[in-house]
């Protein structure tokens, strides 16, 4: 016997709805991606020319192909580990979309699709180039950034920060020790 699901607080978005804004979030942050990916890698052609000057030093597309996880950690040539990265990705994805899925509000299907889009993108660069494309470099103030990154990575870490600035996930408003202010109801002194 199947537990009953518990009651939707009046004028929560149902899961199908939840769902289909966090899905949106992540296509148009996938797309945004992948054109600028299609725009500086094989338009501009930095795939060849390696680093290309916009605002020095502030601003410079420097290529990097990133093997590994985050800063190039635990990078690897093994087609394996390509494989298991991507399948780590998208077992994320569905994972963080079936967690959130009965998440109220606005903020939490924005942050989550930032998230999925942004590491959908990444995987989809693994399965066709073996590796992350990342060509965005920011130095400031003397300091020079020898870290290159891409939209994807930008979206991901939003997305988590906003989920961790934010946390309105499963739960949050029928929880009384964190009542959903969002709604106009007074906090219990």
């Amino acid at each position: 016997m199947q537990a009953a699901a518990p009651p939707r607080a009046p004028g929560a978005p149902s899961p199908r709805r939840t769902l289909t804004r966090m899905l949106g979030f992540a296509v148009v942050i996938f797309a945004l991606d992948q054109a600028i990916k299609l725009l500086v890698v094989v338009y501009l052609d930095l795939a060849r020319r390696g680093s290309l000057d916009v605002l020095p030093p502030f601003l410079n597309l420097r290529m990097a192909w990133n093997r590994g996880v985050n800063f190039g950690l635990f990078a690897s040539e093994d087609v394996l580990a390509r494989w298991a990265l991507v399948a780590l990705a998208l077992a994320i994805c569905v994972g963080l979309a079936v967690w959130l899925r009965n998440a109220t509000g606005w903020r939490v299907p924005l942050f989550a699709g930032a998230v999925i889009g942004g590491a959908l993108g990444n995987a989809l660069d693994r399965a066709i180039y073996g590796a992350v494309a990342d060509f965005l470099n920011m130095s400031c103030c003397g300091v020079i950034n020898p870290f290159s990154f891409n939209v994807a990575d930008v979206a991901i870490f939003a997305g988590v920060a906003g989920l961790l600035i934010w946390p309105q996930g499963p739960g949050a408003a029928q929880d009384p020790r964190r009542p959903d202010l969002s709604a106009g109801k007074k906090a219990p002194d």
